[in-house]
Parts: structure tokens; C-alpha cells; sequence
């Protein structure tokens, strides 16, 4: 599969357009017409990319009002294809927050895939478990969230339209839509469903934070997803995210935890996550 240079075939379009117009046009020039679906990869599911069949990859870097990415795991490329007759646009790893203290990193890339035509948005993480019951190596469908930070990409944002519902936020159809592939494929028991609660980082949570969250009930913790979210409900698309358990939280177990440990345990755990994702992507009926 070549990787696509799209500043060698197109040149960025002439007038007033904005970055998010040059990329949507870029794109639609490049690869054609939107699929309704876009994946978005975190930590431990890069390996899903590499079942999607055909289509091209294209640099972040050739996308103007893409991020450029700082983490380690993430490849920082868009991929069209097809999983099994299902057209997605996969997303190499986001931006996060913590690289410059803003919830925005991703909000070109967001808006752009919406003003391509894109329609759903399926976001991945690695997350900690707060939850005895959701152990290392399984799964949840994130059926809300608890934005600690306190931090949203809408910040500044102009008119009325900033004020957008959260309500469901991720869609009660598409979770269940994944739930019942999830079963259909036999991987029904690992796949859970929760509250994701976010904090900025780059520092792990501390013992007396989870047992807050917890409280506060939350079953999941994590440093992403949550911003991407609610831009993508401001653009008008719908959202499914999964995480995989890289770790219990801080205080639930012994092991001290660092980057490097939710990348391997992450790595450990990615075939029985990417199957469960390529099911759940092929049953999604929009």
C-alpha cells in the first residue's frame, strides 16, 4: 500500500479556505467520497489498521489541519479501506491534552473528517480499571464520562452553537449495536460497559483521585477520548469508544505504573481487542 503525498498531486486550494476546508477538499480529492465511519486508535489497537484492505495512507502531515503527534505508539496517519465490506477511515493516534496544557489537539482533525462527510466516530484508549471486576486485558464500552479536568476544546468558541447537549453523548444504538457483536463473536464476556473519567496528566493518578472517582462512579481513568468526544458531538457526528484495560488504578495493586507498562500490557492484550473492534465496526448499522 503506498503512502500517499497528497502536496505532490493537488495544490491547496486557492482563496479564503481554512485549514479545515483545504483538508476536507484534500481529501475528497485524494480518496473520493467519506466513509460514514472513522476509527480513531489509541494506545495497544494500532494493529487493527493493518486489517483494513485496500484504499491508501495518508500522513498527518499532509493534512493541514491535522496535529502533529508527540506520544510514543501512535503512527500519525489517516488509512482508508475496507473491513470486511465496511468502508473506515482509521486514525493513526490523536493529541493529547497534556502535550500543551489545551483540549483543542484534535479539533481540526474532527471538524475536518465531518466536513468530508463522515458520520461516526469509534474512538479507542488504553485505560486503568477502577473497577475489581474489569481486570487487565479485557474491555469496556464507555457508556459516559467524567470530564475532571474541567478542560474543554470548546473553550472560546463563538455563538450559541458552543452550548451542545452531552446527554448521549456515546449512542445508546451504536453501544448496543457493539454489544450484541461482541456476543455474536464469543467475546461478550471480556467487553464491559462504564463511566470513563479524564484527567489531563502527563502524571498517573494518585491512590486518594481514584478513590474519588470511584465515588464518584467511574470505572475507568485515563488521559484521552473525553475532548475528542465532545468535539465530535459539536460537529454533529455520533461517538462509540472502547477502552482496554492496560492496569488496575493507582492504589488497587502493587505494581507501580509508567508509559512503558501500559504499552506492553496494551501490546499483550491488542488481538483479542482488535477482533472485538473489527466485528463491532462490520455490524454498525447507521
Amino acid at each position: 500500500m503506498n503512502t500517499l503525498n497528497l502536496t505532490e498531486f493537488s495544490p491547496a486550494p486557492a482563496g479564503p479556505a481554512t485549514a479545515i476546508e483545504a483538508t476536507a477538499a484534500l481529501l475528497q480529492q485524494r480518496l473520493g467520497p467519506a466513509p460514514a465511519i472513522a476509527v480513531l486508535l489509541g494506545t495497544g489497537w494500532a494493529p487493527f489498521a493493518d486489517q483494513v484492505q485496500g484504499g491508501a495512507v495518508v500522513p498527518y502531515a499532509d493534512l493541514p489541519a491535522f496535529p502533529v503527534l508527540g506520544v510514543g505508539g501512535h503512527s500519525g496517519t489517516l488509512k482508508t479501506g475496507r473491513i470486511g465490506s465496511t468502508a473506515v477511515a482509521v486514525l493513526g493516534g490523536r493529541k493529547h491534552a497534556y502535550e500543551t496544557g489545551e483540549a483543542d489537539g484534535m479539533k481540526g482533525a474532527i471538524r475536518s473528517l465531518a466536513a468530508w462527510g463522515v458520520k461516526v466516530v469509534v474512538q479507542t484508549n488504553a485505560a486503568g480499571s477502577m473497577d475489581p471486576a474489569m481486570r487487565p486485558g479485557e474491555l469496556m464500552l464507555i457508556s459516559d464520562h467524567l470530564n475532571i479536568s474541567q478542560r474543554s476544546p470548546l473553550f472560546g468558541e463563538p455563538g450559541d452553537g458552543r452550548f451542545i447537549d452531552m446527554g448521549n453523548a456515546y449512542d445508546r444504538s451504536l453501544r448496543a449495536q457493539a454489544r450484541a457483536a461482541a456476543d455474536a463473536t464469543g467475546h461478550g464476556s471480556a467487553l464491559h460497559e462504564g463511566v470513563y473519567a479524564w484527567f489531563m496528566g502527563p502524571q498517573f493518578e494518585t491512590p486518594a483521585e481514584i478513590r474519588m472517582l470511584r465515588t464518584l462512579g467511574g470505572h475507568a481513568v485515563g488521559m484521552r477520548t473525553v475532548p475528542e468526544t465532545i468535539l465530535a458531538r459539536h460537529a454533529g457526528l455520533r461517538v462509540l469508544a472502547l477502552s482496554l484495560f492496560t492496569n488496575m488504578a493507582a492504589g488497587m495493586q502493587a505494581e507501580a505504573l509508567s508509559h512503558a507498562h501500559t504499552l506492553a500490557t496494551a501490546n499483550a492484550a491488542s488481538d483479542r481487542a482488535v477482533a472485538v473492534l473489527a466485528a463491532v465496526v462490520q455490524a454498525l448499522e447507521l
